[in-house]
């Protein structure tokens, strides 16, 4: 069990931004699953309850009591084809995206192509009145939005690139965006509405992500500022304590003028005895001057 888990770490570390991000969304898949069959074993009524703080409510009220929502929802998902397909879409698009914009691009995308999904999944809710009746009852969970940013960023950069899709042959990459948000368009009223609307948001996002690069302008600038800052203050080191030296009054500083003091003494004898030996030769130097020189000449 060990080795998985250090095996899944490292694939972790080493993978591209999108397999980070699929790990990411797998994981909690597996811990909200395994959480909410736990609490169900127990027969928790909280059970429901405590996942709908993660979800994104349609209500303004209800949202207000939790702005989190707007970043987990993104992560979260309602069983296991809808994050099957969800992470396919991601790994196939993500791989694309890389080859015209830089993982930081992905990172800063996936966020804020989520974002405006959400936001304009709750601006639908509340502006039309076919909605109304609903508002109070309705959540959203997915990475449906932040997936169809990076594909229609993808799409506007790289239009004819060909897709091959099962039974329909190849398919130019604007055409199948074309499709998709037109389907979107097409479905907008229907039992999954919410999603159909933070389709078009993402996608919007995705859109105007790359048409504004190409200007010079990054959209996800501030977003990838954010996470680099908690990235970086969650792996920051703590600070050794600096050594503070402390000099007493008298006794510290005695003994440095004591020690130098001695030590230009010591000089000033050799000096005196090499210009002896300069003047008498080795044998006029007396024995204790040339044990002295001979000390000297070890140091």
């Amino acid at each position: 069990m060990a080795t998985i888990i250090t095996d899944l770490r490292d694939t972790f570390r080493r993978g591209s931004i999108y397999i980070q991000l699929i790990y990411i969304n797998v994981a909690v898949f597996v811990a909200i699953t395994l959480a909410g069959v736990m609490l169900q074993l127990f027969n928790a009524e909280t059970a429901g309850g405590l996942f709908l703080w993660l979800e994104l409510p349609a209500s303004p009220a209800r949202f207000l009591m939790q702005p989190w929502s707007l970043l987990t929802y993104m992560f979260m998902h309602g069983g296991l084809l809808h994050i099957l397909f969800n992470m396919l879409w991601l790994y196939w698009f993500g791989a694309l995206f890389l080859n015209v914009f830089s993982a930081k691009h992905l990172r800063g995308l996936y966020i804020l192509g989520g974002i405006c999904g959400g936001i304009l999944y709750m601006a639908a809710y509340n502006v039309f009145p076919y909605f109304r009746p609903y508002i109070d009852n309705s959540f959203m969970v997915g990475a449906s939005a932040s997936v169809l940013a990076i594909v229609a960023a993808a799409a506007y950069r790289e239009p004819n690139y060909p897709i091959r899709l099962f039974l329909l042959g190849t398919l130019r990459l604007k055409y199948l965006a074309l499709i998709v948000i037109g389907m979107d368009l097409l479905f907008i009223t229907s039992d999954n509405a919410g999603g159909h609307i933070a389709h078009l948001g993402g996608a919007l996002a995705g859109l105007f992500f790359a048409a504004q690069l190409g200007k010079g302008r990054d959209l996800t600038a501030w977003i990838n500022r954010a996470l680099d800052g908690m990235t970086a203050l969650a792996h920051r080191k703590p600070r050794k304590p600096k050594m503070k030296v402390r000099y007493g009054t008298g006794g510290t500083r005695q003994q440095d003028y004591d020690y130098n003091a001695r030590k230009k003494a010591q000089s000033d004898e050799i000096d005196r005895i090499l210009d002896k030996l300069r003047k008498t030769g080795y044998e006029g130097l007396s024995d204790e001057e040339k044990k002295s020189l001979f000390d000297a000449s070890k140091r």
